[in-house]
């Protein structure tokens, strides 16, 4: 059936110690697809819904002790138990080895045998990778050809380049107590048994796509990711695409089909993918990515017209759902879809609350990613498409803001490595537990984390056009426990910022963990949402930031010293709060107004790199200004702080700074009628972007200390919020 030696013998071999009645090797035709449906129909692994409202629709019902990934039963089998890190559980993979042989023995008596050689990524692409799984399941099987590109073409490309993951399956007896799922990165092999569910059985979804390629990436200088990804397009046909990472029920699949509000005319959201990235420096030193999937394995409860109207219209037809409830006329039902009452749950009971939700909490949908309506063609592009930001999301309801731009690549690292989500009472019985979950890889990473974070700061290094890093925070709450921003469709007015950063078309706000948006910066028509609540979602408190980094580090610590230094020494501005820049080393900043009253004391450089703000109003002004050290040197980068400038004109034209000059730099022009253009002491850098005033700003602050290290007198160095 093949003319790879070595997949004919694999299958030779597992035939022997399973002991299957017949073999069947996967084409992926329609035909085959047909077989497979028909088979399950007649066996009662599917039922057939009403197939006037929802034609070729199945609902299959896993046992009721199969419902969900099992972690706990999880294992990445290296020769060295380091290698796999504190991040997963190991088994060595001789020990692992002799367990799943004794498992596997006669486990496929009675059954077919099925060869299911797939593409994990676009047939033609350089950047995809092949697979076969061997399963005795019609239902991987058949899920198979939607998830990935299954069938005689993968089997062609596996034939002509000779290399393929090697993923073993079989339901077994399904009993929890011989359930084993076994991943052997130097083997390039999984071994799963004992479940029929989702991603224990698909083994090239999390097992292959993730745990084993996150380990292949590393080896060969690219990134497995569990990210979605998509486009976005404006009115005037601008295209930029978005990688983001989100821990669970943190709506990753409604951000990637995401629908503009009514106030976006014209704008349009592609969806590339909702789950996996495989993230590969281009040529341009730019970072591309491809969706290794072809399908959406998706959760159904809380999907709705109002959450994801695409999700909703894309399973109408043509789709495998798991373990959801019945209406009456056979029609699927979950939690959130609609206010009507099921008739059937989701083991086929007659639905009565007391026995809890009708669909299963972690109930499933499986569909094509062809049948969303905003699905895009460039999913299919050999050379993937290049991404603009990376974004990671969690789940704060006090601590992170709205949205937070990265300082640079390794602070990006860092803020992936730190992700996490509090807890809700409906998940655990606890409110607000911190749970870190990095780049949302905790179940996924193939290896140690403390190597998969340095193989993220060595990607950074080889791109010489590196996306900008964001982290974001829907789920933000006023004192009422009530969300302070809408989500859904709305989020797009966060992403239109990003993309503008990402631009440099527009200023942010500096601080000590990360730059927020500016007032108005993030567009509110059409939105309940006040001013006050913008305040508060953009809001940065100190001390709650402290502690934060206290348990990042103690968490980061906890990876032993395979942290990268870079980031296990990662500070912010003064007082813990990040590394100064090599340019500013031994410059000391103020934490407060007694810390600047004495520093004001003894210096005569102040820089001022912040836009005023209600925790700087009250520290910064006139009189303090006036106590700097005659000879001093100001460096007013601020954006739109006009009180600022009405002090630092003041100051300039008091005496008080002998000498003293002032550069200006701005992202925006100056009015003609501004004092700055008629003062003679006012060098004022014109119109500029964001990034290149940043880089003109520092050059002028390293010229400053330059003139330090040369013994000239000039003292110290002050900006306006904890130092710099």
């Amino acid at each position: 059936m093949t003319s790879n030696q070595a997949l004919a013998d694999w299958v030779r071999e597992v035939a022997a110690l399973t002991q299957p009645d017949r073999i069947h090797w996967c084409d992926g035709s329609q035909a085959e697809y047909d077989a497979l449906i028909a088979g399950m129909l007649q066996s009662g692994t599917l039922i057939e819904l009403d197939q006037e409202t929802r034609p070729r629709c199945y609902l299959h019902r896993s046992d009721p002790s199969d419902v969900a990934r099992t972690e706990h039963l999880t294992f990445v089998c290296t020769p060295e138990r380091d290698d796999a890190g504190p991040n997963n559980q190991w088994m060595s993979p001789a020990d692992a080895h002799a367990r799943m042989d004794a498992l596997f023995a006669g486990a496929m008596r009675g059954r077919t045998l099925y060869v299911v050689p797939y593409c994990m990524g676009p047939l033609d692409s350089p950047l995809a990778r092949c697979g076969v799984e061997i399963t005795d399941s019609p239902y991987v099987a058949a899920s198979m050809r939607i998830m990935t590109r299954m069938g005689a073409p993968a089997l062609r490309r596996i034939e002509r380049e000779g290399s393929f993951v090697r993923g073993l399956h079989s339901l077994g007896d399904l009993h929890p107590e011989r359930r084993f799922i076994m991943h052997f990165p130097h083997e390039l092999s999984i071994q799963s048994i004992g479940s029929g569910y989702g991603g224990n059985a698909l083994l090239g979804k999390k097992c292959h796509a993730l745990r084993i390629a996150s380990y292949q990436a590393r080896q060969e200088g690219w990134l497995a990711e569990h990210m979605l990804i998509m486009g976005i397009e404006d009115p005037q046909g601008r295209l930029h695409y978005i990688a983001a990472a989100f821990p669970s029920a943190c709506g990753k699949t409604n951000m990637a089909m995401l629908i503009p509000p009514q106030e976006y005319q014209g704008w349009k959201v592609k969806t590339i993918g909702d789950d996996i990235a495989w993230l590969h420096v281009g040529d341009d030193g730019r970072l591309w990515a491809i969706n290794p999937e072809a399908g959406f394995f998706g959760v159904a409860p809380g999907t709705s017209r109002h959450t994801n109207a695409n999700a909703v219209d894309m399973l109408q037809h043509d789709t495998i759902f798991t373990n959801v409830a019945l209406t009456e006329d056979g029609r699927p039902w979950w939690e959130g879809l609609s206010d009507e009452t099921p008739a059937y749950d989701w083991q086929g009971r007659p639905y009565d609350p007391a026995n809890g939700p009708a669909a299963h909490p972690n109930s499933r949908f499986t569909v094509a990613a062809r049948q969303c309506a905003s699905w895009s063609d460039a999913a299919e592009r050999p050379s993937g498409v290049p991404i603009t930001a990376i974004i990671f999301g969690g789940r704060r309801a006090s601590l992170a803001p709205l949205v937070l731009e990265a300082k640079n690549w390794q602070h990006g690292v860092l803020l992936g490595a730190s992700m996490a989500s509090e807890t809700t009472a409906a998940a655990t019985g606890q409110v607000g537990v911190v749970r870190r979950d990095p780049m949302a890889m905790q179940p996924f990473c193939g290896y140690h984390f403390g190597d998969y974070w340095a193989h993220w700061l060595a990607t950074g290094a080889r791109l010489s056009q590196a996306p900008g890093i964001y982290q974001v925070n829907w789920f933000r709450r006023d004192a009422e426990r009530r969300f302070l921003w809408p989500g859904y469709g709305e989020n797009l007015r966060v992403l239109k910022w990003i993309i503008e950063r990402c631009q440099g078309s527009i200023d942010a706000q500096e601080t000590p963990v990360g730059n927020l948006p500016l007032h108005g910066d993030i567009d509110l028509t059409g939105l309940d949402v006040s001013h006050e609540h913008m305040r508060q979602l953009t809001h940065i408190e100190p001390q709650d930031w402290l502690s934060e980094m206290d348990e990042v580090a103690s968490f980061l610590h906890g990876y032993g010293p395979r942290v990268a230094q870079a980031l296990a020494h990662f500070e912010f501005p003064v007082n813990g709060w990040s590394r100064t820049p090599k340019v500013l080393d031994g410059v000391r900043g103020f934490n407060g107004a007694s810390q600047l009253d004495e520093f004001l004391a003894s210096s005569r450089v102040l820089v001022n790199l912040l836009p005023l703000t209600p925790d700087t109003t009250n520290i910064l002004n006139h009189e303090r200004l006036s106590r700097l050290q005659p000879g001093g040197y100001v460096i007013n980068v601020a954006r739109g702080a006009h009180l600022v400038d009405e002090d630092l004109l003041a100051l300039l034209d008091s005496g008080h700074l002998a000498g003293a000059t002032l550069d200006v730099f701005r992202t925006e022009p100056l009015p003609a009628d501004h004092p700055f253009w008629r003062h003679p002491k006012i060098t004022i850098t014109p119109h500029t972007s964001a990034r290149t005033l940043r880089e003109t700003s520092i050059a002028q602050i390293a010229s400053k200390m330059a003139a330090i290290e040369r013994g000239e007198p000039v003292a110290g160095l002050v900006d306006v919020w904890r130092g710099y």
